[in-house]
């Protein structure tokens, strides 16, 4: 109980609790407003704060600056609005989970967490915080916000948005991203439009049922950049050069017409394009020199140019519902069969499938796994995508289980 762990801190801090903070043996359990307000002179709580379940309505925690470990409310669906005006950091993670009538989230100071995690706050519509800049790690997981603008970090480790059915608009100054960035399934009906104007340096990332994603800046994947299902009509990346160790892969973008690269040389991975069946020409990648994995080619395109193609480590599979027959006479000068061996894998090349668009699996018709290129067993012929990227699509139940 709470006073059990509150009344010997504050008997040995007396008077002086506000300068040298309170130390509980264990978490503090807050069950209502009247006990959150006992921990309103500690300046700094240290150890963590756990909001009961049977907590509700509205509960403000102010008085502290500083909570050394961890704020959570979990499986609560009694509490109306959470809130603070004083706290400013939150040593620990920051998480509320299946508290499903929340509705406002206010932290108007709080400006750094250890990690950030909203997940299943059906009812969600007001996050405000510090601005919050510092975190490693931003989870947004069902919930009713319609902006997340006071998240506004340079950089982090981890960013997992997902299944937010009012949020439509995403801006953020992230500069770099070191794990992972999943965007998926949020502004249902409308999409989610998408700007990360300093945006120049990403580890993994999963895009899903964007509207925009605007990425002037990026130079660098470090592993996997993965599109699907997305509604954009047009994607640029005029400043991407390379992706270290993983792949590129476009499947099933319905409205995708247009796609640019135009200084990307190098894909540490295998290149993945399928089922996007406004995409009638692709040149995009016409100053590519360098894939380390395998190329995969599934549309509706009737020119491809990859005019400066010099070394593909694994397979070379393409198949379009269009008359692709010069397309397939000009590539089979790289291959290994009869060309000059730039392709190293088998290449395959079908022209007027009818059936090109059903096909989105990430092997080709040859056999074997090419992924990271020659150093794999039988790396010439097959294609499989970067674990790395694999790892993301399952982002979101992973998520579920924090």
């Amino acid at each position: 109980m709470l006073v059990n762990y509150l009344l010997p801190a504050l008997a040995v801090v007396g008077s002086a609790a506000a300068q040298n903070g309170c130390t509980f043996s264990s978490t503090v359990t807050i069950s209502n407003q009247a006990e959150a307000t006992k921990i309103a002179s500690c300046k700094t709580v240290k150890g963590s704060v756990l909001i009961d379940t049977g907590a509700a309505g509205a509960i403000d925690i102010s008085g502290p600056k500083e909570i050394t470990g961890d704020l959570k409310v979990l499986n609560n669906g009694l509490i109306e609005t959470f809130s603070s005006t004083s706290l400013t950091t939150i040593g620990g993670d920051f998480t509320l989970r299946n508290v499903t009538v929340v509705s406002s989230i206010q932290f108007a100071s709080l400006k750094s967490v250890q990690s950030l995690s909203l997940q299943t706050c059906l009812r969600l519509k007001t996050l405000e915080l510090g601005p919050l800049t510092q975190a490693d790690e931003i989870i947004i997981s069902d919930t009713s916000l319609e902006k997340v603008d006071s998240i506004d970090l340079a950089t982090t480790k981890r960013m997992d948005i997902n299944n937010n059915r009012q949020l439509t608009t995403f801006t953020s100054k992230l500069g770099s991203l070191s794990d992972s960035f999943n965007l998926n399934s949020n502004g249902i009906g409308s999409g989610l439009t998408v700007t990360l104007p300093n945006l120049e340096w990403i580890a993994n990332m999963t895009i899903a049922n964007v509207t925009k994603f605007d990425v002037p800046s990026l130079k660098v994947v470090n592993g996997s950049a993965r599109f699907d299902s997305n509604f954009f009509e047009s994607f640029r990346a005029p400043n991407l050069t390379h992706t270290e160790s993983g792949d590129i892969s476009f499947v099933g973008n319905s409205k995708l017409a247009n796609l640019t690269f135009p200084v990307l040389k190098t894909i540490g991975g295998g290149l993945l394009i399928a089922n996007n069946t406004k995409l009638e020409e692709l040149n995009a990648f016409k100053n590519l020199r360098t894939v380390r994995g395998a190329i995969k080619l599934r549309g509706s395109f009737d020119d491809v140019d990859f005019s400066s193609l010099n070394e593909v480590n694994g397979a070379f599979d393409i198949s379009s519902t269009a008359d692709i027959t010069k397309v397939c006479d000009n590539i089979q000068e790289l291959s290994s069969d009869g060309g000059n061996g730039k392709i190293a894998g088998t290449y395959t090349c079908t022209s007027e499938n009818e059936k090109a668009n059903d096909d989105t699996d990430s092997t080709t018709s040859g056999s074997g796994s090419v992924d990271g290129g020659k150093d794999k067993p039988n790396g010439a012929a097959g294609f499989a995508l970067n674990s790395a990227l694999l790892g993301l699509v399952a982002i979101a139940a992973f998520a579920s289980a924090f």
